[in-house]
């Protein structure tokens, strides 16, 4: 039974086979790259996150607004933080516009103000989340078809090899094939983990919109139950 050899194989390999590898090879370093930061980054954000939760509904507990947004502005600020500072920065300068104009007060709505400072601010926070994310994507869509036309490319080598030689059988091509199906397989390698792992972050930005979500909906109502939305 002949063993499997990738020094071998390579040597073996057609120029455009050994150029299908090369690319899944700087494809899967790319994506381990990209899997490695994200992963650290997401980990911190993460980490950050429950802590800065904590202490901001402690804060509001205790009712001290000023306090929760000396918490949101100290660093390092997740992004559940950065939300939670543009937020009641537009809530503190509408309250002091209301109370510079108070004839204002039947047409300028605080909340509102708020909902739209968390709309932008969680937008942008995402979009900064998902940084390489669509590199893993494509990665995970295109590698496999990268490989398999190494495959299809080698086994048109192994036939023609075969008819030039005039050898019949599948021993006569089998070595080539092998060859060829080892593109597939690289491909294969190369999108499994890159897939899993972009379907890993996705979730994880999905969990920090709830979490978001629910930060701002408590705000939002602190701000209400105060009387404070408008005039």
């Amino acid at each position: 039974m002949q063993s499997f050899n990738l020094v071998e194989m390579w040597h073996a390999m057609g120029l455009v086979a050994r150029g299908v590898v090369i690319l899944l090879v700087m494809l899967s370093t790319y994506s381990l790259w990209v899997i490695c930061e994200r992963f650290v980054v997401f980990s911190r954000v993460q980490r950050q996150s429950f802590s800065f939760v904590l202490g901001l509904r402690d804060k509001m507990r205790n009712e001290d607004l000023p306090g929760a947004h000396a918490l949101s502005q100290a660093t390092p600020q997740p992004p559940i933080a950065k939300v939670v500072d543009e937020a009641l920065t537009e809530y503190q300068e509408g309250q002091e516009a209301l109370r510079a104009n108070p004839s204002r007060a039947e047409s300028f709505d605080v909340v509102d103000l708020v909902n739209f400072a968390v709309d932008r601010v969680k937008e942008r926070e995402v979009a900064t989340l998902k940084k390489g994310l669509g590199g893993l994507a494509s990665i995970s869509s295109a590698a496999p078809f990268i490989g398999l036309f190494g495959t299809v490319v080698g086994i048109i080598n192994a036939f023609q090899s075969m008819a030039a030689t005039g050898a019949g059988g599948i021993g006569s091509i089998s070595a080539g094939i092998s060859e060829a199906l080892f593109t597939t397989a690289v491909g294969l390698s190369v999108a499994i983990p890159a897939v899993m792992a972009f379907n890993y972050f996705t979730n994880a930005i999905e969990q920090f919109v709830v979490d978001i979500n629910d930060v701002s909906s408590e705000l939002i109502s602190y701000v209400v139950k105060r009387g404070e939305g408008n005039g």
